[in-house]
Order: structure tokens, then C-alpha cells, then sequence
């Protein structure tokens, strides 16, 4: 059998040509093609073992000389089984059928994982934002080797699983399914002199300190990415990047939902009959609030613009204002009878016009009994 013959070429035939010629044929008799068609199957292994020879200039160029004999001598003995053709000229088959399970598919470069941090943060750093520097552990690409995991001045060798491919294929009649080789891990070598600082893994641990600028207005569950922070790359892939992940701790005073504040505010008894105005805390500083007459328990006041700025824009939410009606405890006499003598005054006309004064002898007859009781403490 003449190789050239065999793929309908001339011994003068370049090299694209000769692929061409190949090429065609592959998909001509391709088993997978011609289920069942021994002929097809024999014409499919010829064109391979011909396209072995040709398509390699060294081969080529023994072939032309000394014939088949001459290659025979330099230890060539075919392509083998359908599993080494498919090995072989797996790129050509990706080409024309569109798998892989080819030459080179080792892998070049791996780039570097992504990595997440948990970071937790103040209620009053979250409005108003914060800078934060945290200090990480993480593989970095080793300097020494620069992720190759060699030792310097070593090289690595072919891994004799795959010979090189980094992929092998399992056979099952004409149907091949190609994995990642168990022995090279799909890298196509291995590495015999491995990197004294990395082991071998072209990565060291190693601490960083990062710095973190964290926005006013973010909230539990925010995620910020760091580009390149990540774990290293190595055989020159780039690093993966980190992700922290944002935790408010909760407030002693304020409650928050979404960019809206909620404070509840407790009153005495005669605040919310007579009114008043009092000094409140909000996440900008104290406001001062008038409580109106006759305020009730779960009343509420809004203050517009004193919530958490939003993380879209300028402006910022509200804060509501939750009144909380003390009732009093621990009442002398006197203030008892006073309560009855109000709840009576009441009964008896549903009318609500002495209820200022009321309050007012109330709140002076609790302020005095205070004060009485100061002075027998002191002496």
C-alpha cells in the first residue's frame, strides 16, 4: 500500500493538501458513518495510518526515502486501535464532527479561584460608610516558579498516561467519550523536579492586608468584589477574584428596613395628654419633636431625610417616630385619689376641658412627692 496513494495525493503534494485529502476521507468513512460497514472501517484506518506518516514531516521524509521499512527501523509500527487514531487526530475530528478527545488538550493556564470573606460591620458604619482594612490568607502564584510548580532550570516530562494529550479516551464499539487523565490530572506532564517553595503547586499561602472602601447605605447581605484579590493563577492565568460579603450588626436604639428608620419613644401619661417637646436621637444627630395633645400609644412621627442615604443616589429614607405611652407605677395616695377624681369628673360629663389642669396638678403633685422624698434620703 503507497501512503500516497492511498490518500489520493502526489508525492509532491504540500502539506495543507495533504491534510485536505485527509480530511475528506475521514468524513467519508467515518464509522460513526457507516455503523456496521467493515470496508468503510478498513478504508477509515488506512487514510489514518497514511495521514500519520505524510502529515509528519520526519516521517514524511523517512517514508519517501526508505519506504515503509525505514519507519518500521525507527520503531514506528501504524496508528494501533481506533482509540490511538482518535487520540491521534482528535483535533481534526473536533474540526469536522465537532468533539474533542485530541492532541493538546492539556491544559495551559489555571486560572486562579474566587474567594469569599465575611466581614461584619456596625449599624452606624453601614449609613454612613466606612473604611475597612482586613488582613487575608490566601494562595498566591508562587514568585519561585511563577505558578509552574517547577523547580528553576527543570523541565517537566510527558505523562506517559496520555502522552502528552492531557485527555484519554474510552471506547465502547465506535463510541469514544474523552475525560481528563487521572495521572496528569489533564496537564499533560508531569513534574519530576518540583518547586521547593510551592511543592510543586505553583502556589504559596501567604497573609495580605486589604483595604476596603464600604459605601454608605449598604445593608446584611451586600457583596462587594475585589478584581484579582482571589486565589492565584498559575502557568501564567490570571488570579481569581475575592468577594466579601457584607453582616450589619444590630442597633441597642434603631430599627432598619431597607433605608427607612424606626425609633420608638417613650412618653409619660401626662406628655401625651398635655404635649411636649423633646430631644430624639437619629442616625444624623438629635432632632428636637413636638408631641402633640393627645397623643396615643403607636402614634407615630415622621422625619423626612433622616433615614439611610441610598446607595443609588442622594437622597435618603425617613425616620419614624414610634410613641410608647408609659403608665405610671407605684402611685402615692394622693395621686390615686387625683386619678379618681378625674375619672369620675369624666363619668359624669364625657367632658374632655379640665383635663389640662388636671394633668398639671398631677405632674406637679409627682414632681413635689419626688422631690419630698429627695430631701428624706438626704437626710
Amino acid at each position: 500500500m503507497d501512503y500516497y496513494e492511498t490518500l489520493g495525493v502526489s508525492s509532491s503534494s504540500s502539506a495543507e493538501e495533504i491534510k485536505k485529502s485527509y480530511r475528506k476521507m475521514a468524513m467519508k468513512y467515518h464509522p460513526d458513518r457507516n455503523e456496521g460497514d467493515k470496508d468503510a472501517e478498513e478504508k477509515f484506518k488506512l487514510a489514518a495510518e497514511a495521514y500519520e506518516v505524510l502529515g509528519d514531516q520526519e516521517k514524511r521524509q523517512i517514508y519517501d526515502r526508505y519506504g515503509k521499512e525505514g519507519l518500521k527501523n525507527r520503531g514506528y509500527h501504524g496508528p494501533g486501535n481506533a482509540e490511538d487514531i482518535f487520540s491521534s487526530f482528535g483535533d481534526i475530528f473536533e474540526d469536522l464532527f465537532g468533539f474533542g478527545g485530541g492532541r493538546n488538550q492539556k491544559q495551559s493556564g489555571v486560572p486562579g479561584a474566587d474567594l469569599r470573606y465575611d466581614l461584619s460591620i456596625s449599624f452606624m458604619e453601614a449609613v454612613h460608610g466606612t473604611n475597612k482594612e482586613i488582613e487575608i490568607t490566601k494562595p498566591e502564584t508562587c514568585w519561585t516558579c511563577e505558578g509552574t510548580g517547577l523547580r528553576p532550570g527543570y523541565q517537566s516530562k510527558t505523562c506517559s498516561g496520555c502522552n502528552g494529550r492531557g485527555q484519554v479516551m474510552r471506547s465502547q464499539g465506535f463510541f469514544r467519550l474523552s475525560t481528563t487523565c487521572p495521572q496528569c490530572q489533564g496537564a499533560g506532564e508531569i513534574i519530576t523536579d518540583p518547586c521547593q517553595d510551592c511543592g510543586g503547586n505553583g502556589l504559596v499561602n501567604k497573609k495580605k492586608k486589604v483595604s476596603l472602601k464600604i459605601p454608605a447605605g449598604v445593608d446584611t447581605g451586600a457583596r462587594m468584589r475585589l478584581q484579582g484579590e482571589g486565589q492565584g493563577g498559575r502557568k501564567g492565568a490570571h488570579a481569581g477574584d475575592l468577594y466579601v460579603f457584607i453582616h450589619v450588626d444590630s442597633h441597642e436604639l434603631f430599627e432598619r428596613d431597607g433605608e427607612n428608620i424606626y425609633y420608638t419613644l417613650p412618653i409619660s401619661m401626662v406628655q401625651a395628654a398635655l404635649g411636649d417637646k423633646i430631644d430624639v436621637p437619629t442616625v444624623h444627630g438629635t432632632k428636637t419633636i413636638v408631641v402633640a395633645k393627645g397623643t396615643q400609644a403607636n402614634d407615630k412621627l415622621t422625619l423626612k431625610a433622616e433615614g439611610v442615604p441610598s446607595l443609588r443616589g442622594k437622597n435618603r429614607g425617613d425616620m419614624t417616630v414610634i410613641f410608647k405611652v408609659l403608665t405610671p407605677t407605684n402611685l402615692t395616695k394622693r395621686q390615686e385619689e387625683l386619678l379618681r377624681q378625674f375619672a369620675g369628673k369624666k363619668e359624669e360629663d364625657g367632658s374632655d376641658q379640665e383635663e389640662e389642669g388636671f394633668f398639671q396638678k398631677f405632674f406637679c403633685h409627682t414632681n413635689h412627692a419626688k422631690q419630698e422624698d429627695g430631701d428624706k434620703d438626704k437626710k
